[in-house]
């Protein structure tokens, strides 16, 4: 039976601005036990930004996080699919792109986020990456 992006996503993405500061988003991402959070731009999807990429590309260049916007570190080359997309077309496109995440849109709009991590859980959650993806985070 053929399995959709919509079976395994995580729907009801949290969002935030562009202007958004790069120190806002890291609490969000603490606070809610997360790895990453679209930017949009009212409704429309403007990036991708992960907890790696605040390091990566704010972090480590040393600006201020506290006047740091989020634009400067999100990826906003992205790769999208929808809720009636096949799984394993969500998976090749990871495969294809080496993205772990990626925005789920319908009509334009961002409903959530497809990730490895729930693609493992769905597919193998006696993996190594299906038992990673449920452990609790060590804080």
């Amino acid at each position: 039976m053929t399995q959709h992006v919509s079976d395994i996503m995580t729907g009801a993405p949290v969002t935030v601005e562009p202007q958004t500061s790069v120190t806002a988003v890291a609490r969000i991402m603490r606070d809610q036990d997360l790895g990453a959070v679209l930017v949009t731009d009212g409704d429309e999807l403007r990036g991708l930004v992960t907890d790696r990429d605040l390091v990566v590309r704010s972090l480590a260049e040393g600006g201020d996080p506290e006047r740091t916007t989020v634009a400067g570190a999100c990826s906003d080359h992205l790769v999208t699919v929808t809720p009636e997309d096949d799984l394993d077309h969500a998976i090749g496109l990871m495969r294809e792109h080496a993205v772990r995440r990626i925005p789920v849109v319908e009509n334009g709009r961002p409903v959530g986020v497809v990730s490895l991590g729930d693609a493992a859980m769905e597919r193998d959650p006696e993996s190594a990456l299906g038992d990673i993806s449920v452990a609790r985070p060590n804080t």
